[in-house]
């Protein structure tokens, strides 16, 4: 995106810092395209998003126009909100939703951000995940519902600070902030860095928990196929792959699936849902191929159905 000399940090704003071929489908950490547990391809990067965002972003195509401060931009009312955190907010519109965002939902806002001296720095719509924003960010939008406008007040502290990297906002701040939609991602596991002492290990290095037996009587073979919702994390919360999140089950061949996926699933039965720890050597190793996990990966695997049994 072209650069904007005075608002570099509008894109930035808010922030703390800044396909090939497969044969089952994967979803990126963007939540778009296909890879599986199954096998390797190449996912599609997510792509620099705008808005109240941690880490390094593009500049916006063009300035926004001047809003007007508040005037109580440099200090809340009384009758404002505040948190134990420092955190000052009040309610300008009230909302229709009953759902609030947690920390790894992504929701898509309107806001402008001035200084305390009045300035404005930012004003835009931008969509971000919760758990990417600047503390008072997060804290403010996780207390809101659709359609809820709200005015918030960030010390320093919860922002950028008080010395911020070139061309973001010092010192304390003031958004007014609307939610306007909220997309819901799953939770990640508690134990992603490593498996819990009741974990269940293979000779392969393979671990594993039991989270719901189903009633089936068989397990898969090398030569089947198998129907199967999952999940995988990468282990720093990064949800990598899904079908819950593209609504629909994967279909995949037991033998054509990474290492950790063919040993995992035959040790399921049907309507089996498991919890597994795949360490790289079972994954895609430390340094795989352009956009794919590096690492130790984290699944949640439910079998749905065993299909093409052949013996």
């Amino acid at each position: 995106m072209p650069r904007t000399a005075k608002l570099c940090a509008c894109a930035v704003a808010l922030l703390v810092g800044c396909q090939s071929k497969s044969r089952a489908p994967h979803v990126s950490d963007a939540g778009t395209s296909p890879v599986t547990p199954a096998v390797s391809a190449v996912a599609a990067r997510p792509k620099p998003v705008s808005g109240p965002h941690r880490s390094r972003y593009a500049a916006p195509e063009a300035p926004p126009a001047p809003v007007p401060a508040p005037p109580d931009v440099a200090k809340p009312p009384d009758d404002a909100k505040r948190t134990r955190t420092g955190l000052a907010s009040k309610v300008l519109q009230s909302g229709s939703g009953e759902s609030r965002p947690r920390r790894y939902d992504r929701v898509r806002v309107r806001y402008t951000g001035w200084k305390k001296d009045g300035q404005m720095f930012d004003s835009r719509e931008a969509q971000v995940a919760v758990n990417e924003l600047i503390p008072g960010w997060s804290e403010a939008v996780q207390d809101m519902v659709i359609g809820e406008k709200r005015r918030i007040w960030v010390p320093s502290k919860l922002a950028y600070g008080d010395t911020p990297p070139p061309k973001l906002p010092a010192g304390d701040l003031t958004f007014d902030v609307e939610l306007l939609e909220l997309t819901p991602r799953l939770q990640p596991p508690m134990d992603l860095k490593a498996p819990p002492k009741q974990a269940k290990r293979t000779q392969s290095g393979l671990t594993y928990v039991v989270l719901t037996r189903g009633t089936g009587t068989r397990r898969p073979k090398p030569a089947d196929r198998v129907r199967v919702q999952y999940n995988g994390w990468r282990n720093d919360g990064r949800l990598f792959d899904s079908t819950t999140v593209r609504k629909q089950p994967a279909v995949l061949g037991v033998s054509s699936g990474i290492a950790g996926f063919r040993e995992g699933v035959q040790l399921m039965r049907t309507g089996d849902k498991f919890l597994f720890w795949v360490p790289a050597h079972l994954a895609y190793g430390n340094k795989p191929q352009h956009g794919l996990p590096t690492g130790m990966l984290v699944f949640e695997i439910e079998l749905l159905e065993i299909l093409d049994a052949r013996g």
